[in-house]
């Protein structure tokens, strides 16, 4: 159900049926010693393909690049909040011209949030500021993969309080889940990171030099990260067909 594998002769049957897309976004930046730097975007594309399979629902081709404040860390890559909020703006406005009117957007980077709820903001108000003209309903949602209520519940008892807020044994197990081959270990010391505050990204390396926030990715496995991905998918899919249905 991956957009860029359809014609548009498939696009366009789709949206006699269907006017929902499912659009995944993350991030590239540092997850940590044994963190994939494109975490976010994985676990955001993987859990939304297997959404879209569930739901028979397209899949917009990944948003890998966000907004966040790693640049510190060799390999991170950022947008500004701006340009973010302007390339969300076109991809809704591009597909909407086809017909398309539910956008869900599966985030996996919690630095995004701020910046794609602005951008619907900026969507809604082009849509309701022109007196009088007639233009095509938009709907926008946004849900963050791991903060499902199921999902939640499965990293607490999965990881405790080793779970922490980046690089997070949670996001690195769906990693290693999805990319079994791409496995990543190094010594963790300490084994759960310090917790703490930041404000750019010379003050993150500095508070945290091997880029974690309060976790422990060493106890990632490819099992948990099965879990964790069919507990995600089962609680997204049963949230965008009664969103969509609405």
């Amino acid at each position: 159900m991956q957009l860029q594998l359809q014609t548009w002769v498939e696009v366009e049957a789709y949206l006699r049926s269907s006017r929902g897309i499912i659009v995944p976004i993350g991030s590239t930046e540092q997850h940590g010693p044994i963190g994939l730097i494109g975490t976010d975007a994985i676990c955001a594309e993987v859990i939304a393909r297997g959404v879209g399979k569930a739901a028979e629902a397209l899949v917009a081709p990944t948003i890998a690049v966000g907004m966040q404040h790693h640049l510190g860390f060799a390999g991170s890559m950022t947008l500004r909040p701006s340009t973010l909020i302007a390339v969300l703006r076109d991809m809704v406005e591009s597909l909407a011209r086809h017909g398309f009117e539910r956008f869900y957007f599966i985030n996996g980077h919690g630095g995004n949030i701020a910046s794609v709820t602005a951008a619907f903001s900026e969507i809604y108000a082009a849509r309701s500021l022109p007196a009088g003209a007639n233009i095509q309903p938009v709907k926008c949602r946004l849900r963050n993969w791991w903060q499902t209520r199921e999902t939640v519940q499965l990293a607490k008892a999965l990881y405790g309080s080793a779970e922490g807020s980046h690089a997070t044994p949670s996001e690195v197990a769906v990693t290693q889940f999805a990319y079994p081959n791409a496995i990543k270990s190094a010594p963790l010391d300490p084994p759960i990171a310090p917790s703490g505050e930041f404000a750019d990204a010379a003050d993150y390396r500095r508070n945290f030099p091997d880029g974690r926030i309060g976790s422990n990715p060493g106890l990632a496995t490819p099992e948990a990260g099965r879990r964790l991905y069919d507990t995600a998918v089962a609680a997204l899919t049963k949230d965008y067909l009664s969103w969509v249905a609405s």
